[in-house]
């Protein structure tokens, strides 16, 4: 099974937007990226139309404004990039990446985040035959 694409920074940013909003149109999700700075219509529109192309999303026509929505679900698309990050950079090594990440610095409210996870694996893990 092949992996959706990779979002560019742009389309990601489009793709926050339809996730927080739900199903918006191209005026709608241009409001919301103009909060974070100038940004014009026909710029988000052609930026859509190339994401309906790729199956990012999905347009709905039977409107007289077309209405766009996320094919994806945002923890989906967020396993891809992973996913793919892990392949391509770490060999495969979910491990390296982690520590990686870590070596950054990492506050103590995180670690014990980290630590919740870890343990809930271990024991879901545990709970298998």
């Amino acid at each position: 099974m092949s992996r959706p694409p990779r979002p560019s920074p742009g389309e990601l940013a489009i793709l926050r937007v339809l996730w927080r909003r739900g199903d918006s149109t191209v005026r709608e999700v241009m409001e919301v990226l103009q909060e974070d700075g100038p940004v014009g219509y026909t710029t988000v529109l052609k930026q859509l139309q190339i994401m309906t192309s790729k199956g990012l999303v999905s347009r709905d026509t039977s409107h007289r404004t077309h209405v766009y929505a996320a094919t994806l679900r945002e923890d989906e698309t967020e396993q891809s990039v992973v996913a793919d990050l892990v392949d391509r950079f770490f060999g495969g090594s979910a491990g390296q990446l982690v520590m990686r990440a870590l070596s950054g610095g990492v506050s103590a409210e995180e670690r014990a985040e980290i630590r919740a996870m870890l343990d809930a694996i271990e024991q879901d893990e545990g709970a298998d035959p």
